[in-house]
């Protein structure tokens, strides 16, 4: 997969990349949840009986299972998780009316 994206990048920027560009192709490769670590986070929320759960609940165990900061993607996707399985949460979902 490293080997692909760097690949990509040296197709892309054959003379190399400009500084002004790293800071997007960063945010480009940040880490996503896979769906089955969505559901894990979900599943572990559940289990600590974490009710209403929080964007801040939902944060911390993303970052339990990823070591890394969440993102409001994956808080987003946490949150559906949690709806769909009739798990209270306390706070709205942005893409509804």
């Amino acid at each position: 997969m490293l080997a692909r994206i760097v690949a990509w990048l040296r197709e892309g920027y054959p003379e190399g990349i400009p500084t002004t560009d790293y800071v997007p192709l960063i945010a480009l490769l940040r880490r996503r949840l896979t769906d089955k670590e969505v559901k894990q986070v979900a599943r572990s929320l559940r289990q600590a009986d974490v009710a209403p759960a929080t964007s801040v609940d939902i944060g911390e165990f993303i970052s339990k299972v990823t070591q890394d900061m969440p993102s409001e993607d994956d808080v987003r996707r946490v949150r559906a998780q949690l709806a769909k399985k009739g798990w209270p949460v306390e706070f709205p979902d942005p893409d509804l009316p």
